[in-house]
Protein backbone atom coordinates (compact mmCIF):
# COMPACT_ATOMS: atom_id res chain seq x y z
CA UNK A 1 0.00 0.00 0.00
CA UNK A 2 1.35 3.43 -1.01
CA UNK A 3 1.54 6.65 1.28
CA UNK A 4 -1.23 8.37 -0.66
CA UNK A 5 -3.89 5.09 0.00
CA UNK A 6 -2.61 4.48 3.77
CA UNK A 7 -2.74 8.50 4.11
CA UNK A 8 -6.83 8.35 2.52
CA UNK A 9 -7.47 5.48 4.76
CA UNK A 10 -6.13 7.27 7.94
CA UNK A 11 -8.21 10.39 7.21
CA UNK A 12 -11.67 8.85 6.55
CA UNK A 13 -10.79 7.02 9.75
CA UNK A 14 -10.11 9.90 11.59
CA UNK A 15 -13.26 11.51 10.08
CA UNK A 16 -15.18 8.73 11.22
CA UNK A 17 -14.43 8.71 14.89
CA UNK A 18 -15.04 12.19 15.19
CA UNK A 19 -18.44 12.05 13.79
CA UNK A 20 -19.33 9.15 16.61
CA UNK A 21 -16.70 10.85 19.27
CA UNK A 22 -17.89 13.08 22.01
CA UNK A 23 -18.92 16.48 21.63
CA UNK A 24 -16.47 18.96 22.74
CA UNK A 25 -16.37 20.24 25.99
CA UNK A 26 -19.09 23.32 26.09
CA UNK A 27 -18.35 26.34 27.75
CA UNK A 28 -20.54 26.88 31.13
CA UNK A 29 -22.60 30.16 30.52
CA UNK A 30 -23.91 31.42 34.14
CA UNK A 31 -25.36 34.47 31.79
CA UNK A 32 -27.35 32.31 30.00
CA UNK A 33 -30.60 31.80 31.99
CA UNK A 34 -31.27 32.84 35.67
CA UNK A 35 -31.62 28.58 36.74
CA UNK A 36 -29.70 25.92 35.83
CA UNK A 37 -29.42 22.03 36.91
CA UNK A 38 -26.02 20.58 37.49
CA UNK A 39 -25.10 17.21 35.03
CA UNK A 40 -22.21 16.14 37.37
CA UNK A 41 -20.92 13.75 35.03
CA UNK A 42 -20.32 15.99 31.78
CA UNK A 43 -19.82 18.82 34.60
CA UNK A 44 -22.49 20.94 32.83
CA UNK A 45 -24.71 23.69 34.25
CA UNK A 46 -27.95 22.59 32.05
CA UNK A 47 -29.74 25.85 31.66
CA UNK A 48 -33.75 25.87 32.84
CA UNK A 49 -35.73 28.65 30.69
CA UNK A 50 -39.01 27.62 32.82
CA UNK A 51 -38.86 26.86 36.27
CA UNK A 52 -41.78 24.70 38.01
CA UNK A 53 -42.23 26.73 40.86
CA UNK A 54 -45.87 28.31 42.62
CA UNK A 55 -46.42 31.83 43.05
CA UNK A 56 -45.01 32.96 46.76
CA UNK A 57 -48.46 34.91 46.98
CA UNK A 58 -50.14 31.42 46.83
CA UNK A 59 -47.46 29.76 49.39
CA UNK A 60 -49.99 30.26 52.81
CA UNK A 61 -49.27 29.21 56.01
CA UNK A 62 -45.10 29.65 56.09
CA UNK A 63 -45.67 34.13 56.02
CA UNK A 64 -42.73 33.76 58.78
CA UNK A 65 -40.45 31.47 56.57
CA UNK A 66 -40.74 33.14 54.10
CA UNK A 67 -40.11 36.46 55.03
CA UNK A 68 -36.59 35.17 56.70
CA UNK A 69 -35.42 33.40 53.82
CA UNK A 70 -36.35 36.16 51.44
CA UNK A 71 -34.61 38.59 53.55
CA UNK A 72 -31.65 36.29 53.50
CA UNK A 73 -32.14 35.98 49.64
CA UNK A 74 -32.41 39.75 49.09
CA UNK A 75 -29.16 40.33 51.21
CA UNK A 76 -26.74 37.67 49.47
CA UNK A 77 -28.28 39.18 45.97
CA UNK A 78 -26.63 42.29 46.78
CA UNK A 79 -23.60 40.66 47.70
CA UNK A 80 -24.05 41.20 51.67
CA UNK A 81 -23.50 39.15 54.15
CA UNK A 82 -26.24 35.95 54.29
CA UNK A 83 -26.14 32.56 55.61
CA UNK A 84 -26.88 29.24 54.41
CA UNK A 85 -30.31 27.69 54.87
CA UNK A 86 -31.80 24.19 56.26
CA UNK A 87 -35.35 24.04 55.28
CA UNK A 88 -36.59 21.35 57.02
CA UNK A 89 -40.10 19.38 58.64
CA UNK A 90 -42.78 17.91 57.71
CA UNK A 91 -43.03 16.59 53.72
CA UNK A 92 -45.45 18.58 51.43
CA UNK A 93 -45.32 21.97 53.61
CA UNK A 94 -44.12 23.85 50.67
CA UNK A 95 -39.61 23.96 51.96
CA UNK A 96 -38.88 23.41 47.63
CA UNK A 97 -41.60 25.77 46.45
CA UNK A 98 -40.75 28.88 48.87
CA UNK A 99 -36.58 28.12 47.46
CA UNK A 100 -38.05 28.71 44.13
CA UNK A 101 -40.68 31.23 44.77
CA UNK A 102 -37.87 33.32 46.54
CA UNK A 103 -35.63 33.06 43.95
CA UNK A 104 -38.01 34.09 40.99
CA UNK A 105 -39.13 37.25 43.35
CA UNK A 106 -36.19 38.18 44.45
CA UNK A 107 -34.84 38.14 40.38
CA UNK A 108 -38.08 40.63 40.05
CA UNK A 109 -38.06 42.79 42.38
CA UNK A 110 -33.99 43.46 42.99
CA UNK A 111 -31.77 45.09 40.68
CA UNK A 112 -29.28 41.90 40.61
CA UNK A 113 -30.75 38.49 39.74
CA UNK A 114 -29.01 35.58 41.35
CA UNK A 115 -29.00 32.39 39.53
CA UNK A 116 -30.51 29.17 40.92
CA UNK A 117 -28.42 25.84 40.71
CA UNK A 118 -30.07 22.75 41.74
CA UNK A 119 -27.66 19.34 42.43
CA UNK A 120 -29.42 16.50 42.68
CA UNK A 121 -28.59 14.50 45.85
CA UNK A 122 -26.57 11.59 44.55
CA UNK A 123 -24.28 14.39 43.18
CA UNK A 124 -22.92 15.78 46.43
CA UNK A 125 -19.95 14.54 45.94
CA UNK A 126 -19.10 16.32 42.34
CA UNK A 127 -19.75 19.62 44.80
CA UNK A 128 -16.20 21.04 45.19
CA UNK A 129 -16.28 20.79 41.39
CA UNK A 130 -19.34 23.03 41.07
CA UNK A 131 -17.99 25.51 42.96
CA UNK A 132 -14.95 25.49 41.32
CA UNK A 133 -16.87 26.46 38.03
CA UNK A 134 -19.35 29.07 40.23
CA UNK A 135 -16.14 30.12 41.80
CA UNK A 136 -14.83 31.55 38.60
CA UNK A 137 -18.00 33.84 37.77
CA UNK A 138 -18.55 37.12 38.74
CA UNK A 139 -22.55 36.34 39.60
CA UNK A 140 -24.19 35.35 42.50
CA UNK A 141 -25.30 31.90 42.69
CA UNK A 142 -27.89 29.58 44.64
CA UNK A 143 -27.09 26.09 45.12
CA UNK A 144 -29.80 24.07 45.97
CA UNK A 145 -30.47 20.53 46.50
CA UNK A 146 -33.69 19.45 47.36
CA UNK A 147 -34.59 16.39 49.86
CA UNK A 148 -31.26 16.33 51.61
CA UNK A 149 -30.65 13.12 53.69
CA UNK A 150 -27.62 10.79 54.51
CA UNK A 151 -28.30 7.52 55.34
CA UNK A 152 -25.93 3.97 56.35
CA UNK A 153 -22.23 4.03 55.76
CA UNK A 154 -22.73 7.43 53.23
CA UNK A 155 -19.68 9.28 53.67
CA UNK A 156 -20.14 12.05 51.64
CA UNK A 157 -21.43 14.31 54.28
CA UNK A 158 -17.97 15.01 55.12
CA UNK A 159 -17.04 16.48 52.28
CA UNK A 160 -20.03 18.61 52.13
CA UNK A 161 -19.34 20.19 55.69
CA UNK A 162 -15.93 20.87 54.27
CA UNK A 163 -17.47 22.83 51.04
CA UNK A 164 -19.59 24.50 53.31
CA UNK A 165 -17.43 26.12 56.27
CA UNK A 166 -14.33 24.60 57.32
CA UNK A 167 -12.54 23.73 53.85
CA UNK A 168 -9.53 25.27 52.70
CA UNK A 169 -10.90 27.44 50.50
CA UNK A 170 -14.01 27.80 52.23
CA UNK A 171 -17.27 28.83 50.15
CA UNK A 172 -16.94 30.65 47.44
CA UNK A 173 -17.84 34.40 48.48
CA UNK A 174 -20.80 34.35 45.22
CA UNK A 175 -22.25 31.56 46.27
CA UNK A 176 -24.61 30.21 49.09
CA UNK A 177 -26.14 27.15 50.01
CA UNK A 178 -29.79 26.25 50.68
CA UNK A 179 -30.94 22.36 51.26
CA UNK A 180 -34.57 20.84 52.16
CA UNK A 181 -34.70 17.82 54.21
CA UNK A 182 -37.67 16.02 56.06
CA UNK A 183 -34.67 15.99 59.27
CA UNK A 184 -33.51 18.81 60.59
CA UNK A 185 -30.12 16.98 61.65
CA UNK A 186 -30.13 15.12 57.95
CA UNK A 187 -29.12 11.63 59.63
CA UNK A 188 -32.07 9.33 60.97
CA UNK A 189 -31.44 9.14 64.50
CA UNK A 190 -31.36 5.34 64.59
CA UNK A 191 -28.32 5.63 62.52
CA UNK A 192 -26.90 8.41 65.22
CA UNK A 193 -27.91 6.13 68.29
CA UNK A 194 -25.98 3.28 66.84
CA UNK A 195 -23.07 4.45 66.03
CA UNK A 196 -22.84 5.98 68.99
CA UNK A 197 -23.66 2.69 71.08
CA UNK A 198 -20.26 1.28 69.27
CA UNK A 199 -18.24 4.11 69.45
CA UNK A 200 -14.52 4.62 71.83
CA UNK A 201 -16.38 8.05 72.38
CA UNK A 202 -20.31 8.22 71.85
CA UNK A 203 -20.07 12.16 72.33
CA UNK A 204 -17.95 12.32 68.94
CA UNK A 205 -20.21 10.95 66.99
CA UNK A 206 -23.38 13.00 68.00
CA UNK A 207 -20.77 16.16 67.12
CA UNK A 208 -20.01 14.52 63.95
CA UNK A 209 -23.26 14.21 62.84
CA UNK A 210 -25.09 17.40 64.27
CA UNK A 211 -21.99 19.19 63.14
CA UNK A 212 -23.62 19.37 59.31
CA UNK A 213 -26.78 21.04 60.26
CA UNK A 214 -24.44 23.35 62.19
CA UNK A 215 -23.02 24.83 58.66
CA UNK A 216 -26.61 25.94 58.09
CA UNK A 217 -26.97 29.34 59.88
CA UNK A 218 -30.74 29.52 58.95
CA UNK A 219 -32.92 27.05 59.98
CA UNK A 220 -36.52 27.24 58.75
CA UNK A 221 -38.82 24.86 59.94
CA UNK A 222 -42.13 23.54 58.27
CA UNK A 223 -44.46 21.67 60.47
CA UNK A 224 -48.12 20.82 59.47
CA UNK A 225 -50.82 22.84 58.09
CA UNK A 226 -53.89 23.06 60.07
CA UNK A 227 -57.24 22.85 57.98
CA UNK A 228 -57.91 26.94 57.89
CA UNK A 229 -54.82 27.23 55.98
CA UNK A 230 -55.12 24.57 53.92
CA UNK A 231 -58.67 25.51 53.35
CA UNK A 232 -57.27 29.09 52.60
CA UNK A 233 -53.91 28.08 50.18
CA UNK A 234 -56.94 25.99 48.11
CA UNK A 235 -58.95 29.38 47.69
CA UNK A 236 -55.83 30.95 46.72
CA UNK A 237 -55.11 28.17 43.60
CA UNK A 238 -58.93 28.80 42.95
CA UNK A 239 -58.75 32.62 42.78
CA UNK A 240 -55.40 32.42 40.78
CA UNK A 241 -56.69 29.84 37.87
CA UNK A 242 -59.72 31.09 37.64
CA UNK A 243 -61.38 27.87 38.83
CA UNK A 244 -65.56 28.13 38.49
CA UNK A 245 -67.09 26.73 41.42
CA UNK A 246 -69.38 27.11 44.72
CA UNK A 247 -67.27 27.60 47.59
CA UNK A 248 -69.84 25.31 49.59
CA UNK A 249 -68.87 22.73 47.21
CA UNK A 250 -65.16 22.96 46.67
CA UNK A 251 -64.60 23.54 50.60
CA UNK A 252 -66.50 19.94 51.50
CA UNK A 253 -64.69 18.37 48.32
CA UNK A 254 -61.04 19.85 49.65
CA UNK A 255 -61.64 18.81 53.59
CA UNK A 256 -63.12 14.83 51.89
CA UNK A 257 -59.67 14.86 49.76
CA UNK A 258 -57.43 15.73 53.05
CA UNK A 259 -59.58 13.18 54.77
CA UNK A 260 -58.80 10.52 52.42
CA UNK A 261 -54.81 11.39 52.47
CA UNK A 262 -54.71 11.47 55.92
CA UNK A 263 -52.67 14.75 55.89
CA UNK A 264 -53.37 18.39 55.15
CA UNK A 265 -50.57 20.23 53.29
CA UNK A 266 -49.72 22.12 50.14
CA UNK A 267 -48.76 19.69 48.28
CA UNK A 268 -52.05 17.99 48.89
CA UNK A 269 -54.18 21.44 48.24
CA UNK A 270 -52.19 21.00 44.97
CA UNK A 271 -53.16 17.95 43.71
CA UNK A 272 -56.98 18.73 45.06
CA UNK A 273 -56.84 21.37 42.43
CA UNK A 274 -55.29 19.60 39.68
CA UNK A 275 -58.07 16.99 40.14
CA UNK A 276 -60.51 19.88 39.90
CA UNK A 277 -59.55 21.64 37.45
CA UNK A 278 -59.43 18.17 34.77
CA UNK A 279 -62.84 17.23 36.19
CA UNK A 280 -64.00 21.57 35.01
CA UNK A 281 -61.89 20.69 32.16
CA UNK A 282 -60.05 24.34 32.79
CA UNK A 283 -56.51 24.31 32.06
CA UNK A 284 -54.07 25.74 34.96
CA UNK A 285 -51.77 29.16 34.10
CA UNK A 286 -48.00 28.23 33.63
Amino acid sequence: MNDDKLINILTRIADALERVGPNTAKTNDLNAADAFVWQADIQWLEPIDSVNRVEIELLKGIEHQQQILLDNTDRFARGLPANNALLWGARGTGKSSLVKAVHAEVCATSGDSPTLVEIHREDIPSLPTLLGILRASDRQSIVFCDDLSFDGDDASYKSLKAVLEGGIEGRPSNVIFYATSNRRHLMPRDMMENERSTAINPSEVVEEKVSLSDRFGLWLGFHNTNQSTYLEMIQGYIEFHDLSIAEEIWRSEAIEWSATRGSRSGRVAWQYIQDLAGRLEKPLKQ
